[in-house]
């Protein structure tokens, strides 16, 4: 069975924790997009990790984890990640990455860097790891897959100058910067032979194998459907697709297999970067208050530590982040962060020259859009610590459910603290 655990907003929403809590079942977890631009904080009796490379199944030892063929590796953050943990007294996880994957280059990093401070104040608010230089290399078809680096050298070389040539025509003429030296990256991917050497396979046939021996594969998202190059908030998005669908092709499974599809959503909003976000609170000081009390550190990117952009929970958004992710589930994550509030605004519509509407929108409607508030009692209280559903506060359940009625998806766990064991089941 495949189970798929994936972003219904902006990202951030706790998927890390909710892969790591399923994974105690699981015989594989497979990161299937995105690159090392975001990351995934989990707590557990190791300690405080910030995954941004690494499936969040590493902290088991009966668990494989595996880099598929639709990841944007960064090679070096790979390899001090795993030094890091092993550092932190986590035994070396067992993993494999997928000989189709492709690296991203040191010059794709650059790039990053380059075109935002080009663009100046209509940045994308990248976080310039290379990642939409990279992607926009693998569809033009010059990005350097794994298997590539145990290729003959000549044949190498002549792709290097290949790819030099192009990028130093556009280093020079548009950014004005130092031109990429061949030898450079011919040394760079040799570095990367060596890092990736015990890691390599066929992946794809390595989880297939394990379906048809009954075993239980989770495919690990990245970010949110927000982010969704196709269906997101276009062009203020990520460069591969968020969406669970795109786990059968990130990790070369058959999409017949995702039997179970888990939305992770918190139970408020946040997000980082740039893009249009109706439901963010514009009071700085009421956002500050609810930033500073959310996660488990504060709301802060774990790959940047920018200040994230806060804001109420969005039904309009997270309905159709839902829907398009196809989910089967949903797990309501920082329930117990709430617990400050006499009452808690939920965004129920938007209005968009003057009509409501439920549906989310096209980019190009939402800058115009007012959020369309319904509040609801808060309920005064820690919630920290409790372990059955029935056990919460009334106020809370009914926070609970009313945004269940709204997604029209059955929640099925809600997590009410940061560790691993702050998790509530809940029947469907």
């Amino acid at each position: 069975m495949v189970e798929a655990i994936v972003g219904a907003n902006w990202g951030d929403e706790g998927k890390g924790k909710i892969t790591d809590v399923l994974a105690e079942n699981a015989d594989i977890v497979v990161r299937f997009q995105g690159g090392a631009n975001a990351g995934h904080t989990i707590i557990n009796e190791y300690g405080r990790f910030a995954l941004h490379t690494l499936p969040s199944g590493v902290f088991y030892s009966h668990t494989t984890s595996i880099i598929g063929n639709g990841v944007a590796l960064d090679v070096r953050r790979f390899d001090s990640e795993v030094k890091e943990l092993v550092a932190g007294g986590v035994p070396a996880p067992s993993l494999k990455i997928s000989d189709r994957a492709q690296m991203v280059m040191s010059y794709h990093i650059l790039f990053d860097q380059y075109e935002e401070e080009r663009l100046g104040g209509k940045s994308f608010g990248s976080t310039k790891s290379g990642i939409a230089p990279f992607y926009s290399d693998k569809f033009s078809k010059i990005g350097f897959q794994v298997n590539e680096l145990w290729a003959d050298e000549k044949g190498l070389r002549e792709k290097i100058a290949d790819i030099v040539m192009k990028k130093n025509i556009v280093i020079d003429n548009l950014y004005h910067k130092a031109p990429l030296k061949e030898d450079d990256i011919y040394s760079e991917l040799m570095e990367y032979k060596k890092i990736l050497e015990p890691y390599v396979c066929d992946t794809s046939l390595l989880i297939q194998n394990a379906l048809n021996e009954g075993k239980t594969v989770l495919l690990e998202g990245q970010l949110g459907t927000m982010k969704d190059p196709d269906h997101g908030i276009y062009p203020m998005v990520t460069s591969s697709s968020t969406l669970a669908g795109y786990g059968a092709v990130g990790a070369g499974v058959p999409p017949y297999e995702i039997k179970k599809i888990v939305a992770v959503t918190k139970a408020y909003s946040s997000s980082v970067g740039a893009g249009e976000f109706v439901s963010e609170i514009l009071d700085e000081t009421e956002a500050e208050e609810l930033r500073k009390r959310g996660g488990d550190k504060g709301e802060y990117g774990a790959t940047t530590g920018r200040p994230r952009r806060m804001g109420w929970y969005d039904c309009v958004a997270s309905r159709y982040g839902v829907r398009l992710q196809g989910a089967t589930d949903v797990a309501l994550t920082v329930l117990d962060v709430l617990g400050y509030l006499d009452e808690i605004p939920v965004c129920t519509g938007y209005e968009i020259d003057g009509k409501v509407t439920k549906d989310f929108p096209v980019t190009r409607l939402l800058k115009d859009a007012k959020p369309v508030y319904e509040v609801l009692p808060g309920w005064k209280c820690s919630i920290s610590g409790i372990k059955k559903y029935e056990e919460l506060p009334e106020n809370c359940r009914k926070y609970v459910e009313f945004i269940e009625k709204e997604l029209g998806v059955p929640v099925t766990m809600v997590s009410n603290g940061p560790g691993r064991e702050d998790i509530i089941y809940r029947e469907s």
